[in-house]
């Protein structure tokens, strides 16, 4: 039971680690070529360390480097600057790697 405990608590600071993603809802992404344009965009910024775009969910996540925070007006700067429209930006408690094995999962 106390390593079930320990493990718990691990697993909830993980949780508070990831919770430097921001999601953003992007309407006019249609095809590859524009969620590739976006992730470069994004991953190009120093804080960036991951970016997830799902086109058919119309969502992108960009994951801030440990110890890092986003500028999350300039994510949305960026994006916008790319051509689509930004309808909602939130900060999430899941990693972009969690977005993307819950997308997955869902199929």
């Amino acid at each position: 039971m106390r390593n079930a405990l320990i493990l718990a608590a691990g697993l909830l600071a993980l949780s508070a680690q990831a919770a430097t993603t921001t999601k953003l809802t992007v309407n006019g992404m249609v095809c590859a070529f524009c969620a590739q344009g976006i992730e470069k965009k994004l991953s190009a910024m120093p804080q960036t360390r991951a970016v997830y775009v799902n086109l058919g969910d119309k969502i992108v996540a960009v994951e801030a480097k440990e110890g890092q925070t986003l500028d999350v007006d300039k994510v949305r700067a960026e994006v916008k600057d790319a051509g689509y429209d930004v309808v909602k930006v939130e900060t999430v408690g899941e990693s972009v790697d969690q977005l993307r094995a819950a997308a997955k999962a869902r199929k």
